[in-house]
């Protein structure tokens, strides 16, 4: 059996009682307070997440540009150093292998972002396909750690309690300096649908910097459960439940990160069959009109009860305090306001397909 592997924050989330649970490889926390005033607190004011157990990958080389726009499908040419692109990375049948952030640091020098669950496999994809290439890929993953401060106050948090001017950045771009004589890079992206920054630093760097915000008091310890409940609310997928080796981002209504002008990319012509001719099954809203809550995995059902979909994400929608679900459902049954039930343990409840986003995100423009 895998050992288990922790952040380099683990012991302050056990010194400050969090509840822990595995996740992606990591022994993660889930919640501290709740999930409902963690959650709150990165809507009203700040929340800060461990989220060192991502991925970190460095593509360098003459041939890095050429190279990273093979294997994503969004386009990095002629993008400037400093902007961030989201985007997926593909198999040869349209199927995502990992979505991922990309981080353009000059023409010959990428910075990935990869899920935590998927960085072995992640890591030895991407090498797989460098035959043709001169690029060098250096796996970063165990060297750094990384924070996201989140919420409508984590400007004013990042540059009053960490000393991190970032008022200059715009939404999907990053900049590197030196905090105390240590390179940090930081970001503004986020995965609440609220404003927010990433710090990656070394393992020492992101420790202090977590112990200065839980000794300031302006930021709130956040766990991966309301990370979720966050990133659902505003339609922000997450792999292994919206996207996956058999999910491609054009089902999951994701086509405008998949660049489909561009010459050639691992997995077009999957997706481009895809865009042309339509696919089976789409990612939709859901919304019940009961309080019973849909959870993954659960059946959804059309008005003659045959299965039609299944649910990707479902909560009690914290912010909107609705019933709400995002499932895959076969085409015909994806209109707004179709009328669908979701089988729930042994009964079935009504349900209605609306938007994917049940609330409006927040992100500094």
């Amino acid at each position: 059996m895998e050992e288990i592997k922790k952040t380099c924050l683990h012991d302050r989330h056990v010194a400050l009682g969090a509840q822990m649970t595995p996740f992606g490889g990591f022994d993660m926390p889930i919640q501290y307070e709740g999930i409902v005033e963690e959650h709150n607190a990165v809507r009203g004011a700040c929340g800060v997440f461990d989220v060192s157990h991502m991925g970190e990958v460095l593509v360098t080389g003459p041939d890095a540009e050429r190279y990273v726009n093979h294997i994503f499908c969004n386009d990095v040419r002629g993008i400037p150093a400093g902007k961030i692109l989201y985007g997926m990375m593909l198999n040869d049948n349209g199927g995502t292998v990992d979505d991922l952030l990309v981080y353009k640091r000059a023409d010959n020098d990428f910075f990935l972002v990869i899920n935590a669950a998927n960085i072995d496999k992640d890591v030895a994809w991407i090498t797989s396909h460098t035959e043709g290439y001169d690029v060098e890929i250096e796996n970063l993953s165990d060297v750094l750690g990384e924070l996201a401060i989140q919420g409508p106050e984590a400007e004013a948090v990042m540059e009053e309690v960490l000393g991190i001017q970032c008022k200059e950045l715009e939404f999907y771009t990053f900049k590197e300096s030196l905090l105390d004589g240590k390179h940090i890079l930081v970001s503004r992206t986020g995965y609440t649908g609220e404003d927010g920054f990433e710090v990656y630093a070394d393992h020492d760097t992101i420790r202090s910097l977590w112990d200065a915000l839980m000794d300031s008091g302006r930021a709130k310890p956040c766990g991966l459960g309301c990370r979720d409940t966050l990133r659902f609310e505003v339609g922000l997928p997450l792999y292994g439940d919206e996207l996956a080796e058999d999910i491609s981002p054009i089902e999951a209504g994701l086509s405008m990160f998949v660049k489909l002008d561009k010459p050639e990319f691992i997995g077009k012509e999957a997706v481009l069959k895809q865009k042309t001719e339509g696919t089976s099954r789409k990612l939709v809203g859901l919304e019940l009109a009961d309080r019973a809550i849909p959870r993954h995995g659960y059946e959804v059902l059309n008005d003659a009860d045959e299965v039609v979909g299944h649910v990707t994400t479902g909560y009690r929608g914290i912010s909107v305090d609705k019933s709400i679900a995002v499932a895959l459902v076969d085409t015909p049954y994806t209109a707004k306001d179709t009328e669908l039930k979701v089988r729930i343990r042994r009964k079935t409840f009504p349900a209605r397909v609306t938007a994917k986003k049940f609330y409006k995100k927040s992100y500094k423009k």
